[in-house]
């Protein structure tokens, strides 16, 4: 009697696998739901195999709710370890060739068809959803062509597409960051500046770009002296009163300011900023969202950047007992996976620093299962998970983590 082939990932039933992914990720069925758009009814057949998904259009919702490429909720495989670094730093290489092209293509070699502003504006909205759902490798392929099309659209007719271009280099800039090359995030940046004019709203979020790119260049001074530029700025704008997402800009920067002077060792000045990012979250909800591209604010975000700063200063007991005091709160859990995967990253350094290598493991693993494109394609966590391998025996979890991204203990 033959033996059966062994079940390979491609024969796994989508519905199978969004339902591995879901649970994955820590949600229920109704929270998926909810993301998707649809009941907690059609969630289940979909997970059972009753309903097939079979349109296009709701396999790129349903994986854009679960942090993946619809290619990758489809074939369910994805590049591991050296094939995928080696995809990423082609990708880069192909985002900074767009962004030096300066000249305009001649006429016929451009084969692809030149999209409409609406048309550009949504797809640059796409690939944020897929930034803020921890998917980076998704929108560095995106990247290049939209940037292409960016250079050639020039000015857009469309009033409510005048934003893009903005919205585009800012998210170059913050993948960028992601991914270690800080040069080019700062050249991304300067461009939404540029993009911003002389409009205190774009440039304050333009802003937001350009502070991380300067923190990551480690020009914490610099940093800071954008953010609060750009927070005064906006403060005197004489429309400001029409601008709701005006407390959340504001807020944001402060934060963006206090993480560069506890960069600088100004624990005095990065106090006040928390406690005036602090104050306003406190007076305007609980919960603020700016241009839904990277803008999160509200007592959670404060928090976390309080642990964040707790922990560039030194404090490393007090950054841990932040950390889990806010993650704990159920705003926590509504934070896009990227911004939670991203923190939890981050954080490692002060468990290393306490000493307890086995809970920034831990905290390795969550943010893996959150965003793994964090734990896989950012620098920041591989050194992180390099120092929990040198300072110790590890769980099995970690081990595999490691052997997925290529690390070994050597």
């Amino acid at each position: 009697m033959t033996k059966p082939e062994p079940r390979t990932d491609t024969d796994t039933p989508i519905g199978r696998r969004v339902a591995e992914l879901r649970v994955s990720r820590g949600m229920s069925q109704q929270v998926f739901a909810d993301r998707v758009g649809r009941s907690k009814s059609w969630v289940d057949k979909v997970e059972r195999g009753v309903r097939t998904l079979d349109r296009l259009s709701v396999i790129k919702t349903v994986a854009a709710a679960l942090g993946v490429t619809p290619a990758i909720l489809i074939s369910g495989k994805a590049p591991q370890g050296p094939q995928a670094a080696a995809d990423t730093r082609k990708a880069i290489e192909r985002v900074r060739e767009a962004l030096a092209r300066y000249d305009a293509p001649r006429p016929g070699t451009n084969t692809r068809p030149t999209p409409s502003a609406r048309q550009r504006d949504d797809q640059v909205g796409y690939a944020w959803t897929a930034y803020r759902n921890g998917h980076h490798a998704q929108v560095l392929r995106m990247l290049p062509d939209l940037l292409g099309d960016a250079h050639l659209a020039g000015r857009p007719d469309d009033p409510a597409a005048a934003d893009t271009p903005l919205r585009l280099y800012r998210l170059t800039a913050q993948v960028l960051v992601k991914l270690g090359e800080a040069h080019l995030a700062w050249l991304a940046a300067d461009r939404a500046m540029t993009a911003a004019a002389d409009d205190p709203r774009r440039a304050a979020l333009a802003t937001v770009s350009l502070t991380q790119a300067l923190r990551a260049l480690r020009r914490g001074h610099l940093a800071r002296t954008a953010a609060v530029t750009a927070t005064t700025r906006l403060h005197r704008t004489p429309a400001r009163a029409f601008l709701p997402e005006e407390p959340a800009l504001t807020g944001t920067l402060l934060l963006e300011a206090a993480l560069a002077a506890a960069a600088c060792g100004e624990a005095p000045a990065a106090t006040a900023l928390t406690d005036q990012a602090a104050h306003l979250a406190t007076a305007h909800g609980h919960r603020h969202h700016g241009d839904h591209d990277g803008i999160d604010f509200g007592p959670t975000t404060v928090d976390l950047a309080r642990a964040l700063t707790a922990m560039r200063l030194g404090d490393h007991q007090h950054a841990i007992t932040i950390h889990q005091y806010a993650t704990s709160q159920d705003a926590w859990r509504t934070l896009p996976a990227e911004h939670r995967a991203a923190h939890l990253i981050d954080i490692t350094r002060a468990h290393l620093d306490h000493g307890d290598h086995h809970t920034a493991g831990q905290a390795l693993i969550t943010a893996d299962t959150i965003a793994p494109n964090e734990t896989r394609t950012r620098p920041a966590a591989r050194a992180a998970l390099t120092a929990v391998l040198h300072a110790g025996p590890v769980t099995a979890d970690v081990a595999r983590l490691a052997a997925t991204i290529g690390l070994t203990r050597k």
